[in-house]
C-alpha cells in the first residue's frame, strides 16, 4: 500500500509511451485512485531528519549522509527506505494485515536503521520542520532540480518543505464502495475534517533559525504556501473520483521529463492544458502517473487513502501514537461514527475553501489545541480511539501510549510544539 512521498509512481501505474487524452485521463484517475473493498490493511510512512548525535545543532556534511546512506543500503528491512531532497530518511511500511503487524516491522527497521547511523555519528529526529539549519539540498538529480524551479516560483516556501521537513503519514484502504461509517465517500470526507484536528494535537514545528514562527505547525504553513494547485484538496461538495479527477486535470505540470539533459519546468501549464495542446510533446501514461506523485494535497488517493498533515513526532516511538489514533478512528465503526459526529461542527467553520487553505486548518496549524474548539473534538477522538483500540487488537502497550498522550497533551490543550517553545524559553517541561 504505502509507497514513497513524491518519488514512485502510484499503484495501478499503467504502459508507459502512449500519448493520452482529456478523457482517458479522467478514466485512468478514477479508476486508479480509489480502490475499494473493506478496509483491512494499513500502512505507515515515518520521515525523520538525521542530525549529529552530539548535537543535533551541528552541521552534517553531504559526505558524511552518503557514506551513511551507502551503509544502510546493505540493511536487510521490510519496509522501503527512501531518502528525500534535503537528506531525510523515510520508511514506508508494506501494507499490514493489523497495526500490531505495522508497529512490529517499522519498529524493527527503525532499530536496525538507528543502529547502521549510529556507527556514523548520526540519528534520527523526530521534528515536522529542522529548527536550526537553512534548506539544503542533498539529493542533485533532474526530478529535484526541476521541483526546486518550479516551488521557487511561489517563494521559499518549496525548498524549506523539500529539505527541512518531515511527517508521519498514515496510509488507509479507501473504504466500502457502499454508504456508511466505512464508506469510501464518508472516509474522504472525514480525513479532510479530522486531518484538522490531527494537525492540531500532532503539531510538532514551532521553530526556523532556531526562533518561534508564530505557528506550532510550520510543516503546516509551507505547505499552505506552496499553493492550491499544488498542495491543496478538491472540493468536498460531490462524488470523490470525480472531484479528484478534475483536481489531477487542473493542476499545474511541474515538469515536461526528458530522456537526457534538464527536465522543462512549464509556467502554468495544467495537465488539461498539456493533453489538449500536446506541446511541447503530447503527455503519456507514464506522465500522468510521475503527474500524480507531484501533488501534495493533505489527503492523497493513491488507491488507498494517504494522509499527509501530521508532524514528524518526538522521540524513537512517537510515531505510533499518531498512527494508532487515526487507524482507530477510521477503521473501528463505532469510533469512526463517534469521530464523523464530533468533526461535523467543524465543516462549517471550514467553510467553502478546500484544505488546508481554509480558517479551520489554518486556525490548527497556527494554534495547536489551545484552540477551544479544536481542542474539545480531539478530547472526544482521543477518548474513542482509546476505546477502540483494544477491538482491534492493540497490546497494552499501545494503548498506554495513547493515554500518555492524551494525559500530557490533549486533555491539557497542549502538542508538542508546546514543549518545544517551553524549551526554548527555559521552562521546566516536565510531566
Amino acid at each position: 500500500m504505502p509507497e514513497s512521498t513524491g518519488s514512485s509512481p502510484p499503484s495501478g501505474c499503467t504502459k508507459p509511451r502512449t500519448s493520452v487524452s482529456e478523457a482517458e485521463v479522467e478514466a485512468l484517475v478514477r479508476g486508479i485512485c480509489f480502490k475499494t473493498g473493506p478496509p483491512r490493511t494499513l500502512g505507515v510512512e515515518v520521515e525523520w531528519l538525521v542530525h549529529e548525535l552530539r548535537s543535533p545543532q551541528l552541521p552534517v556534511t553531504s559526505e558524511r549522509l552518503a557514506a551513511a546512506y551507502a551503509a544502510l543500503r546493505t540493511v536487510p528491512l521490510g519496509s522501503a527506505l527512501t531518502v528525500e531532497p534535503g537528506g531525510q530518511l523515510e520508511l514506508s511500511s508494506p501494507p499490514a494485515a493489523s497495526l500490531t503487524e505495522c508497529i512490529g516491522t517499522v519498529s524493527a527497521d527503525l532499530d536496525a536503521v538507528r543502529t547502521a547511523l549510529r556507527v556514523h555519528g548520526l540519528g534520527l529526529v523526530g521534528i515536522g520542520h529542522d529548527p536550526w539549519h537553512e534548506p539544503r539540498r542533498y539529493l542533485r538529480e533532474p526530478r529535484y532540480d526541476a521541483m526546486e524551479t518550479c516551488l521557487d516560483r511561489r517563494g521559499p516556501a518549496g525548498r524549506a518543505m523539500m529539505c527541512t521537513s518531515a511527517s508521519v503519514q498514515v496510509c488507509l484502504d479507501a473504504g466500502h464502495e457502499e454508504p456508511g461509517p466505512l464508506g469510501h465517500a464518508r472516509r474522504w470526507w472525514l480525513a479532510h475534517q479530522l486531518g484538522a484536528v490531527l494537525v492540531a494535537a500532532f503539531a510538532n514545528s514551532p521553530l526556523a533559525g532556531n526562533e518561534p514562527t508564530g505557528w506550532r505547525s510550520t510543516r503546516q504553513l509551507l505547505w499552505m504556501e506552496i499553493g492550491e494547485g499544488r498542495a491543496g484538496a478538491p472540493p468536498l461538495d460531490g462524488d470523490p473520483r470525480a472531484a479528484w479527477a478534475r483536481h489531477v486535470l487542473d493542476a499545474p505540470v511541474m515538469c515536461v521529463r526528458q530522456d537526457s539533459g534538464p527536465w522543462d519546468v512549464p509556467d502554468a501549464l495544467t495537465f488539461r492544458e498539456w493533453t489538449r495542446s500536446a506541446a511541447p510533446r503530447p503527455p503519456t501514461q507514464e506522465d500522468l502517473d510521475y503527474h500524480l506523485t507531484t501533488l501534495f494535497p493533505p489527503v492523497r488517493p493513491r488507491g488507498h487513502l494517504e494522509l499527509r498533515m501530521i508532524d514528524a513526532q518526538p522521540g524513537d516511538d512517537g510515531w505510533i501514537v499518531p498512527l494508532a489514533v487515526t487507524a482507530a478512528l477510521f477503521d473501528d465503526p463505532e469510533a469512526a461514527e463517534t469521530a464523523y459526529r464530533a468533526v461535523k461542527p467543524l465543516a462549517e467553520r471550514a467553510g467553502p475553501l478546500p484544505a488546508p487553505h481554509n480558517p479551520l486548518w489554518t486556525d490548527a496549524a497556527r494554534h495547536g489545541l489551545t484552540d477551544p474548539e479544536l481542542h474539545e473534538t480531539a478530547e472526544v477522538c482521543f477518548a474513542a480511539a482509546l476505546e477502540a483500540l483494544p477491538r482491534m487488537g492493540a497490546g497494552p502497550e499501545v494503548t498506554a501510549a495513547v493515554a500518555a498522550y492524551r494525559d500530557r497533551y490533549v486533555t491539557r490543550g497542549r502538542c508538542p510544539a508546546d514543549d518545544l517553545l517551553d524549551r526554548l524559553n527555559g521552562k521546566d517541561i516536565r510531566t
